[in-house]
């Protein structure tokens, strides 16, 4: 069963103390060129992408937490890479919660291959009792012709609601608020700045679906 919105309710609870009675609280964005900040590469856009938004949101809800969004991310890279830097490039900032974003590539390394790596990353967070939130992918212009690229990132994307579901961790579904986009008549191309990376409006969609895991207290 996936992880409701009150996912965090002890975290947030300590994140709504004030000094001297609060702590330093550490959100790890973990994954590909999306958290990292990528528009049009080899442009880094970093005040407009979904941590930095997420930042803000987080620190308008809680005006008197102590909050780090670190970006652990790495444009190009997949989950198989990412799990195996995991303890020392995430687990290494002592997190409260990680987020994990990495499907858009890996549609390059397979569903068996994927499932692997996010089942240990997902795994190593929970061993340490830290909140873990699974991002289904934000969308790239396979969308226009439903080809082969776009028929694996459903796959993938179906494959990462299992995996919250499996581990009853959050989910941040990007894929369905891009979907709920569209159906409304409007285009796809307002949320992308380049073949597959997201415009500002984009994160901004991805930013407001973590923040669901966030809500003021």
């Amino acid at each position: 069963m996936i992880r409701g919105i009150d996912y965090q309710n002890n975290l947030l609870n300590e994140m709504s103390l004030k000094w001297p009675d609060n702590r330093i609280v550490n959100i790890v964005c973990h994954g590909h060129s999306v958290p990292a900040g990528y528009f049009a590469t080899p442009y880094v856009n970093t005040f407009d992408s979904y941590p930095h938004l997420l930042h803000r949101i987080i620190k308008e809800r809680f005006p008197y937490a102590a909050v780090n969004v670190i970006v652990t991310a790495i444009g190009g890279e997949t989950s198989v890479s990412g799990a195996e830097r995991f303890e020392r490039d995430v687990l290494n900032h002592s997190p409260d919660t990680i987020t994990i974003d990495y499907a858009l590539n890996d549609r390059g390394v397979g569903l068996e291959a994927a499932k692997e790596s996010w089942e240990y990353m997902i795994n190593a967070a929970l061993k340490r009792n830290i909140n873990v939130i699974l991002l289904t992918p934000t969308w790239d212009n396979s969308f226009f012709t439903k080809d082969e690229n776009w028929q694996n990132l459903v796959k993938h994307k179906n494959q990462i609601i299992e995996l919250a579901d499996k581990y009853n961790v959050g989910l941040a579904d990007s894929f369905k608020c891009y979907e709920n986009y569209v159906r409304t008549d409007t285009e796809l191309v307002d949320l992308l700045s380049h073949v597959n990376h997201p415009s500002k409006k984009g994160h901004e969609l991805v930013a407001y679906e973590i923040a669901k895991y966030f809500l003021a207290r």
